[in-house]
């Protein structure tokens, strides 16, 4: 292998990681607080998340769906 080959496995699986979100910064995405967020996961309305360890992680595209779905949920004109 070579050290191209290294630097852009690398750099594939730094991208793969980077799909997934604190909880501060799904709140920072949403413009929310983290506790909003929290208070979210915690009655099951918020975007999917899962534990890794002690940290609650979001996966970039079940936030993004996420947001779909409110977006499609909004009376006409409350968006």
């Amino acid at each position: 292998m070579t050290g191209h080959q290294l630097t852009a496995e690398a750099e594939a699986a730094r991208s793969r990681l980077q799909r997934y979100l604190t909880t501060a910064e799904v709140a920072d995405h949403l413009r929310t607080s983290a506790e909003t967020v929290r208070y979210w996961r915690h009655i099951g309305s918020g975007p999917k998340s899962f534990k890794a360890g002690r940290r609650v992680l979001y996966a970039a595209e079940d936030v993004e769906a996420w947001i779909a779905e409110q977006r499609a949920a909004a009376p006409n004109g409350a968006a």
